[in-house]
């Protein structure tokens, strides 16, 4: 396990993140997006289930929220979340990612051999609750810019289903777990989220475990078995 676990601030962003273990450039990158009221710490209790080959970055939302902590979306009085909610967030963080692979990698050049050190161009995404709809908006917006992509007890925001008409995810790979006793996102919206992933054209491994608003020792085992594959 790699505990040399760095901050970044630039501009309004905040980062935490780890250099890989081992591996060659140009190296994979794989980004954690924390969840209503989290920030760039909390995501860091998955780490140990991530390959160890991958540049991992955990960056704090865009939006405060009111009782601390932050969010991707401007806080709206009614739910359900739309697409067009997460869309500011998700063109803001792909914006700013040249300029923090650029921070990254000048800090890692004293250490590493010239050239490009990781893979920007192809991110694989983990997200926690609000953070998985973000990743899911992100891929449906944004193929181009997604590896694998995961979702953690998280949602599909509503105008998903006609983005995904025309199956630009064919052929990438999304994992989706989810707590059949989650009271805080339901489960069946973690189906619906399946179903539009799938529809959309990629292939789906989901993992559903009696449990809440939480990922399961199970879900854990198969997250790693996932992104390491």
């Amino acid at each position: 396990m790699n505990d040399d676990v760095r901050s970044l601030t630039i501009d309004e962003w905040v980062v935490r993140w780890r250099p890989p273990l081992d591996g060659q450039a140009p190296q994979p990158v794989l980004m954690l997006l924390h969840g209503w009221k989290g920030d760039e710490n909390v995501m860091w209790i998955f780490a140990s289930r991530l390959p160890s080959d991958a540049l991992i970055i955990a960056p704090r939302a865009i939006y405060a929220t009111p009782d601390g902590g932050f969010g991707w979306h401007l806080q709206r009085g009614e739910t359900p979340f739309r697409v067009e909610d997460f869309s500011p967030a998700v063109e803001a963080l792909l914006a700013f990612l040249p300029e923090l692979q650029g921070r990254i990698e000048a800090e890692m050049a004293p250490v590493t051999p010239s050239g490009q050190l990781f893979d920007f161009s192809s991110i694989n995404w983990l997200g926690f609750s609000q953070g998985a709809a973000l990743v899911y908006t992100l891929a449906l917006l944004h193929p181009e810019r997604v590896g694998k992509l995961g979702g953690l007890a998280g949602f599909m925001p509503e105008g998903a289903d006609s983005l995904a008409a025309s199956q630009p995810l064919k052929g990438k790979q999304a994992f989706v777990a989810h707590g059949s006793e989650d009271e805080t996102v339901p489960i069946e919206l973690a189906r619906h989220a399946v179903e539009t992933l799938e529809n959309a054209g990629a292939h789906v491994t989901f993992c559903e475990d009696a449990v809440g608003h939480k990922l399961s020792l199970t879900c854990f085992r198969s997250l790693d078995s996932f992104f390491k594959s």
